[in-house]
């Protein structure tokens, strides 16, 4: 279990700083299938794992601090963290750009805050375990990849109450705008298959976001991904279906009889 982590933190490093499998490949003299096939494996031995580092510039210790700091991240914040984040807008601010990788100068290059009153900020953040304020007043992270915000905790109820509304306001047409909104009728399988895929999404928009840290601030902007699955059906059908059948999804409305054998259709009404 140790060597798949210290597999899987050699690949996000790799990923971190832009180096392909091509490249691996290219520093090793090898095979771009071999390389991908030995990180599929995860078939290592301590020379091959030691050369790769090489290639890629990454200290044996900094690949073990990475796997280190996976294994001790948090998932998730309690809800007195929560509620303590969303009483106060600046602390919340400075919360969401700390966990964001912004440093202390960035910040207060973009919002009126002052040093002292930041690093007080951040120094909250630190007693509560959210982040790590280190000498120079640089600041580490402490959440995970897969870090989330609590299901219908604070958090989650500020952003229903007060950024939801403005959020989907735009008409999402603009470059670096998209907008789907798709029904249809899904196996529990198929469902299950479908949010695997959506973490793996997550997954990834968490890999370029640490990719795009070596950018300057002026070419990155704040970028938010909202994905959402679930069984449902529209308020205003459920008020007029009838009251002795089961719920109907919304993408039996858009297709009726999909799926739907000839036998088993429903006979028109007279």
């Amino acid at each position: 279990m140790h060597a798949v982590k210290l597999v899987d933190a050699l690949k996000r490093m790799l990923k971190g700083r832009g180096i392909t499998y091509a490249g691996v490949a290219t520093g090793l003299g090898m095979s771009e299938a071999s390389v991908k096939r030995m990180f599929s494996r995860r078939d290592f031995t301590l020379q091959r794992l030691e050369e790769i580092c090489r290639v890629a510039s990454i200290e044996f210790s900094e690949l073990a601090q990475e796997v280190i700091g996976s294994e001790s991240a948090i998932t998730h914040l309690t809800v007195e963290q929560e509620e303590e984040i969303v009483s106060d807008p600046k602390l919340m601010l400075i919360a969401f750009c700390a966990v964001g990788h912004w440093t202390l100068q960035q910040i207060i290059d973009t919002y009126d805050i002052s040093r002292t009153e930041c690093v007080r900020y951040l120094a909250r953040l630190d007693r509560r375990k959210i982040i790590e304020l280190q000498p120079g007043d640089r600041i580490r992270p402490l959440i995970s990849r897969t870090f989330s915000w609590l299901p219908d905790g604070p958090i989650q109820r500020f952003f229903r109450a007060r950024v939801e509304s403005d959020y989907l306001s735009s008409r999402f047409d603009r470059p670096g705008e998209m907008f789907l909104f798709v029904s249809g009728m899904l196996s529990r399988g198929s469902t299950a298959e479908l949010i695997a895929r959506m973490r793996r999404v997550a997954g990834e928009f968490a890999d370029l976001h640490g990719v795009d840290r070596s950018l300057p601030l002026s070419e990155r902007h704040g970028t938010s991904l909202l994905l959402a699955i679930r069984p449902w059906e529209p308020r205003v059908f459920h008020a007029i279906r009838r009251k002795d059948v089961k719920p109907v999804p919304v993408g039996r409305f858009l297709h009726p009889l999909a799926g739907t054998p000839a036998s088993r259709a429903p006979k028109s009404r007279r």
